[in-house]
Order: C-alpha cells, then structure tokens, then sequence
C-alpha cells in the first residue's frame, strides 16, 4: 500500500461508528474567522459519520501544544488538528514532546495550509470523513530546529516574518490578503538587505550573503506550490533552497520562475537535499527562524530530519 498501513483495531468496517476515543483541538480563528463559523457545520459532518469525539477550543500561542500533550497523555487514539499550519505545528510539537505514537488526522481550516495540500488532505467534508473511516495512516517525517520541530519549513530571511509579524486579529480579517499587503510594504526594505550565511551539511556548503534560506519537508510553502519540488514526507531528508543575493531585476523573473516550479536551473539558487545542517550568520542583527509561520529561535541553528516521526491520516 506504498508505506500506509491499515489499523484494523481502531475501524469497524462496515459500520458507522469508530471506536476511537478522539481530541478534536480546534482553532477558532483560523481561516480569518471562517473556522469558527464552520464549526456546526464540522460537528454536524463528523457526527452523521459516527466519529465521537471531545473538542477544545484553543486561546492563544502555544495552547495547542498543550493541548496535544495532554490528550496523547491522556490515551486518546486519535487527535485532530483544526487549523493551519501554524495549529499543526503546535499539536504536533505537543505529540513529540513526549515521544507519543498518536495517529493524527489534520483537518485544514487555515490561510496556506501548505502541509495539508502536499499531503492532499480534502477540506471537502464528505471526503474527510470518508478518509477517517478509511484510517489509512502515513509515517511521516518531521525536522528539529534546536528543541523545537517543524513539520513543513524552518526558514529565515526575506519575507520569512510576514507570517508571525501580522497581528493576529488583522490576519482575522484580512486572511491571506494579510500577508501579502505587509510583504509587499516591507518588500522594498528587505530587497536591500542580505545576509551574511554559512551553512554546513555532508553535501553541501555555502559561504554567502543570501536573501533567502528555506529548509522544507514537503514541495509547498508559502503558497508556492513546487517551491522544493524534489521534497518528500517520507524520505527522510529536508530539501534546502538558498536565494543568493541579487539585484531586484533579478529577482522578479526568478518570482515567476518559483510561481512555475522552473527557478532549480536559476544560477542564483541553490538546491540541495540533506538528513542535518548546521546554520549560521555573521549578521549583527539577529536572525530568527521561521517554524511553519510561527517565529522560532535565532542562529545559529541546527535543523535536523526526524524520520518517521508523525503518524498521519491520509485519503
């Protein structure tokens, strides 16, 4: 079955109940507010499916994390993410704090949502619920930066504190619409600011001054949907994308080049694929992480694969 495996004791073929006992961590402002509107809607979908289930709501940064650790603590058998990135990256921290093997199921309620869609994940509700009866589950892989894990980009540089940067509350509403008017007002600033980077790995080194580092876990961020199209979830490595520094006439075509996926031949970049890499800057300001659109620790940094790490329902 290409690496996904059957849980035949947590599904009833046939039936319409689960025998699962399930956390739903449901984030409310996700999707600019929309999140909260659908809830009925989600309840009323997973309840015509038979999935009982314990909700809670999250209030705040780092809430969900929390909240995931408790309930793998607790012995849930599944525990579900509502959320974007962001909410997934917090109930999966909480899951790896404690080394815990829970199946989680991701339903996407966010702005990017970028994990979900390289895992195509269905955000129609008929289908979702169709693939938490199936329980179908994916070992896939998660990276580490220091003590903190991500599970779709650690990155740092240019536009890479849009996502943190934007106030909660616009984000509510303004959605994805958020990100891009406070990338474009800060774009013109951070076109004349490189940094100085070194980065270390088996294969590959780079002394440079650089616009832009992502280190990715699946082909999707920040919208662009082939940004590291050599990327898979199940691996074992991390992709590695380096802008290097250049000029602004430069970079607008290299932007179309990333929209269509064809920037790997652009002599400007550098692509390559590593299980460890160690980063640093001799940059005088400091230069923070960016973990799945939430801000991390500073350089220097050592990003790391974890192989295997998340159990996750796929279609």
């Amino acid at each position: 079955m290409s690496g996904l495996y059957y849980n035949a004791l947590l599904f009833q073929r046939g039936s319409k109940s689960l025998n699962t006992r399930t956390k739903l961590i449901y984030n409310p402002a996700a999707g600019k507010g929309a999140a909260e509107k659908n809830y009925p809607k989600v309840q009323a979908a997973l309840a015509q499916y038979g999935l009982e289930y314990d909700v809670t709501f999250t209030e705040g940064p780092g809430h969900g994390q929390e909240l995931a650790r408790k309930a793998a603590e607790d012995g849930y058998d599944l525990v579900i993410a509502a959320g974007g990135d962001g909410t997934v990256n917090e109930v999966i921290n909480g899951l790896l704090d404690g080394q815990h093997q829970t199946p989680l199921a991701i339903l996407p309620a966010g702005t990017a949502n970028d994990f979900a869609f390289s895992l195509k994940i269905p955000r129609d509700t008929a289908r979702y619920c169709a693939m938490i009866r199936k329980f179908r589950i994916l070992p896939v892989d998660a990276g580490r930066a220091g003590t903190a894990c991500f599970h779709n980009v650690a990155a740092g540089g240019m536009l890479t504190d849009v996502a943190y940067k934007v106030p909660s509350d616009i984000k509510t509403v303004l959605g994805r619409m958020a990100y891009i008017l406070s990338g474009a007002i800060d774009l013109p600033a951070q076109l004349c600011r490189s940094i100085p980077i070194s980065i270390r790995s088996e294969e590959k080194n780079i002394d440079d001054d650089i616009l832009l580092f992502i280190v990715s876990n699946t082909q999707s961020v920040g919208g662009f949907r082939r940004l590291a199209p050599r990327a898979s979830v199940s691996d074992g490595l991390l992709d590695v994308l380096v802008i290097h520094r250049q000029g602004i006439f430069d970079l607008l075509p290299l932007l179309v080049q990333m929209v269509n996926g064809e920037h790997l031949n652009n002599s400007r970049v550098s692509y390559f694929q590593t299980k460890r890499l160690e980063i640093s800057s001799r940059e005088k300001n400091p230069v923070k992480l960016d973990l799945d659109g939430e801000e991390g620790a500073g350089l220097p940094a050592v990003i790391s694969a974890i192989p295997a790490a998340i159990r996750l329902l796929v279609p």
